[in-house]
């Protein structure tokens, strides 16, 4: 059985980084400012490409995805990441890709992050289960929320990362971090 599709290299990988990344932000009222945000830099393009190469998987046995993550689960890694982000948690950036406007959109990385962390604990404690089709259905809907959710909030947060680790304001890390 070790030759099915939902035991490939690319989706092991897959698992291992999002597991990765679900333990970090289980644990990120440990972390000061600037060490949270100079992981998420480097973790988020790695997520993003283990994303993107998922496989399509066909699931015999189709069922509702599973949501493992509760809401107060959800509020915990919410409210922990927005205490450490403080004032940079909100940023703005433009959605012109559904209209033609360019108005800017508020945003927030602690909802980003808490987002992302459901989608992707989901798929870790789902594909964990001993079964095949629950492996199949864990990747399926995995690639299927890369496609419609986590992945755009790893592109939007990235560019407020980028910038609240290297613009000139905010070089001097002593005094924001």
């Amino acid at each position: 059985m070790s030759d099915h599709p939902v035991f490939s290299k690319t989706i092991i990988e897959m698992l291992t980084v999002a597991n990765e990344f679900c333990r970090f932000m289980e644990k990120i009222d440990t972390f000061n400012k600037k060490d949270i945000l100079e992981y998420l830099q480097k973790i988020c393009p790695l997520l993003y490409i283990k994303g993107s190469l998922l496989p399509q998987i066909e699931v015999n046995e189709e069922s509702t995805p599973e949501r493992y993550i509760t809401e107060e689960q959800w509020e915990n890694i919410f409210n922990a990441t927005r205490k450490k982000f403080g004032d940079d948690d909100i940023y703005f950036y433009i959605n012109n890709h559904y209209s033609n406007e360019d108005e800017p959109v508020k945003a927030s990385l602690a909802e980003n992050f808490a987002d992302i962390y459901q989608d992707l604990q989901d798929f870790v404690l789902l594909y964990q289960k001993n079964s095949i089709e629950a492996k199949e259905n864990a990747v399926s809907e995995c690639k299927a929320l890369f496609e419609t959710h986590w992945g755009y909030r790893i592109i939007n947060s990235q560019k407020a990362i980028h910038y609240l680790l290297y613009n000139d304001q905010n070089n001097e890390y002593e005094d924001i971090f």
